[in-house]
C-alpha cells in the first residue's frame, strides 16, 4: 500500500504541474462557437446562466474571505439569482471589494482560465475549478444551490478523471469561452433593468451607497472588466 501511494502521488503531482499539448485550432474555434450558442439565445441562456451565477456568488464569497469578512452562507435560486451573506463592517474596503466581486468574477475567472490554457495547464485548470466548487459547496445553504454546484463539480471531476486529453482540452476551452462570453451579458442585463427602473438594490447601487460614486460608473467598470477580459482571454486562447 505504501509503495502504491509513493508511486501514485508523484504521478498525480506530475499531472497537475505538467503541461498538455494545445488542441487543434478547429477545436478552439468549435468551442468558441459552442459557447456563443449557449450565451446568445435567450432560451438557452436562461438555463446556462446558473453557471454564471455560481461564479458570481462564488466571487462574492471568495473576496469576502480574502478581506477578512466572515462568510455565513451562499444561496442559489432557480431563477438564476443568488445571495451571498457575510458578516463584518458594513462599510470599508473589504465590503466594497466584496460587492464589486460578483459581476467581475465570471470574466476574471475566464481570464485566469485562459492564461492557464495558454500555458498548457489543462489538467491544473480542471482540478482548480473542481476544488473551488467543493469549497463553495460547503457554504451553500439551500437545496437548489447544492444541486447545481454538485452537478457542476461532478462534470469537472468526471472529465478530469475519466476523459482523454482531447476531451479534457475541448471541455476546458468550452468552459473558459463560456465564462468570457457569459461574463459580458449580465452587466448589459443589469443596465437594461436599471433603465426600466428596476434592480434598485443591485451590486452597482450597493457600491454607490458605499462609495458615493454613481452606480453608472460602477456599471461601466463591470462592462470594462468583462469586455477587456474577453479581448485579452480570447486572444490567449486563439494564439495558443
Amino acid at each position: 500500500m505504501d509503495s502504491l501511494a509513493a508511486t501514485a502521488l508523484p504521478d498525480l503531482w506530475d499531472r497537475l504541474t505538467g503541461t498538455q499539448p494545445d488542441p487543434d485550432l478547429w477545436v478552439v474555434l468549435a468551442t468558441l462557437v459552442a459557447a456563443l450558442a449557449v450565451v446568445v439565445p435567450h432560451s438557452v441562456w436562461r438555463l446556462a446562466r446558473n453557471a454564471i451565477t455560481i461564479a458570481h456568488e462564488g466571487g462574492h464569497g471568495l473576496v469576502a474571505l480574502l478581506t477578512g469578512r466572515q462568510l455565513t452562507g451562499i444561496r442559489l435560486h432557480s431563477d438564476t439569482s443568488g445571495l451571498t451573506v457575510s458578516r463584518g463592517k458594513p462599510y470599508g474596503l473589504g465590503m466594497i471589494l466584496t460587492a464589486a466581486a460578483g459581476y467581475t468574477a465570471p470574466s476574471l475567472l475566464g481570464l485566469g482560465g485562459a492564461a492557464l490554457l495558454a500555458a498548457g495547464r489543462i489538467t491544473l485548470l480542471l482540478w482548480v475549478a473542481t476544488a473551488l466548487l467543493v469549497v463553495m459547496l460547503v457554504m451553500i445553504r439551500n437545496a437548489y444551490g447544492v444541486l447545481t454546484v454538485v452537478l457542476a463539480g461532478g462534470a469537472f471531476l468526471l472529465v478530469s478523471w475519466l476523459a482523454g486529453p482531447q476531451v479534457q482540452a475541448a471541455f476546458a476551452y468550452a468552459v473558459v469561452w463560456f465564462l468570457l462570453f457569459g461574463g459580458v451579458r449580465p452587466p448589459f442585463e443589469l443596465q437594461s433593468k436599471r433603465a426600466r427602473g428596476g434592480a434598485g438594490d443591485s451590486d452597482a447601487d450597493q457600491l454607490s451607497r458605499l462609495t458615493h460614486v454613481p452606480a453608472g460608473l460602477w456599471l461601466f467598470l463591470f462592462h470594462a472588466v468583462s469586455l477587456c477580459s474577453l479581448i485579452g482571454g480570447g486572444g490567449w486562447l486563439l494564439e495558443g
